[in-house]
């Protein structure tokens, strides 16, 4: 019979690992045996509930039971004839993925016949600060980093020179040993990567001396980071085969470079499009007027219609920010602030009283 394990403890799916253990405590206290002697009812209860905790609180076993529905564990005995009949409530025939997948997630690493390298380089993550003048136009960085590079004695292949590499005996040249334990479910046969050849098959005949038969050595290297036109404060650049040179010639991880672009007092970006703010005399803004703009792609002259209002909003298209990896730009966009003299002159006052008493 199905059981839902979460029900029995009395906590949601996504509880925490301390809220399943604090549940479990409370039950297992309020159901020990010693406190209902005699009642099968609540033995059987606190039998279910330190089932239920035994699952949930194990990572791997949690895992399996979330992603292939609720089980009874207990049944399943791996080499025995029913396959997985020992799943209760698990129907083989309903499930499309790998089942494979149903063997990692109980006991990890892989499973026969598989192979997983470990030799692959980590990927390194840096931080670059550029003006808002080059995130406008682009720009080429160079970025020295200090991490695992290639063995230049043996350029990665771990061999002394004159050496060649050679099958692995440990594991025949499969990349993967067979390995035999005892577990809850009865002996498990698991297939890990070899610790000799580290997955890759094959060892050097001769190590190197430099890298001791590694293919990489600690070390410094310069790589080139092509920022694109339109870049945005905070994106993230991937380089590809830039970060930490693999073990044993395995491939080299990636680089991601975090881009931070310094702000400029002139404009204010919103996405692609680029705000401004213009400030206009009373008369300019009654009467039109032509204004010069300073734009990201420099300066751009701007006509004024007559009868602006304050806080109007006007458009330069195709003026704003380049959009990355295309031809296309955003629009700016001027704000008009309208300026009103607080002091003014004795001709000014008296042409501006001349002009109330006309609209009067």
């Amino acid at each position: 019979m199905t059981k839902d394990f979460y029900a029995i403890l009395g906590v949601q799916k996504s509880a925490s690992e301390a809220e399943i253990k604090q549940a479990y405590r409370k039950l297992s206290r309020e159901l020990h045996p010693d406190k209902h002697k005699g009642d099968k009812e609540k033995e059987a209860k606190f039998k279910e509930v330190n089932e239920a905790y035994e699952v949930l609180s194990d990572a791997k076993k949690k895992e399996a039971y979330d992603r292939f529905g609720s089980a009874d564990f207990s049944g399943f005995r791996p080499g025995q004839g029913g396959g997985f009949g020992g799943f209760s409530g698990f129907d083989p025939s309903s499930f499309d993925g790998d089942f494979g997948d149903i063997f990692d997630a109980f006991f990890g690493g892989t499973r026969s016949g598989g192979k997983r390298s470990d030799t692959r380089g980590r990927t390194l993550e840096v931080e670059i600060t550029i003006p808002f003048s080059e995130a406008v136009r682009g720009v080429e960085r160079e970025i020295s980093l200090k991490t695992e590079i290639l063995c230049a004695s043996c350029g990665g292949t771990g061999s002394a020179e004159g050496s060649k590499l050679v099958t692995c005996v440990e594991c025949g040249g499969t990349g993967a040993v067979t390995r035999t334990s005892r577990s809850l479910f009865g002996m498990i046969r698991q297939s890990v990567i070899c610790e000799t050849c580290r997955g890759a098959g094959k060892v050097p005949e001769k190590p190197c001396n430099t890298c001791k038969g590694e293919g990489r050595t600690t070390g410094s290297k310069t790589v080139k980071v092509r920022i694109p036109a339109g870049i945005d404060d905070g994106q993230t650049l991937r380089v590809t085969g830039e970060g930490e040179a693999g073990k044993h010639g395995g491939t080299s991880g990636d680089l991601l470079v975090r881009i931070n672009v310094e702000s400029d007092k002139r404009f204010e970006r919103e996405g692609d499009d680029i705000r401004s703010t213009v400030s206009l005399r009373v008369v300019d803004a009654v009467l039109g007027t032509k204004v010069d703009i300073e734009t990201v792609h420099g300066t751009s002259t701007i006509d004024i219609p007559a009868g602006t209002q304050p806080g109007q909003v006007l458009r330069l298209k195709g003026k704003g920010m380049p959009i990355v990896n295309s031809s296309r730009m955003g629009d700016h966009f001027v704000t008009v602030d309208i300026v009103i003299p607080v002091k003014l002159s004795r001709e000014e006052k008296r042409l501006f009283e001349e002009l109330r008493q006309q609209l009067s």
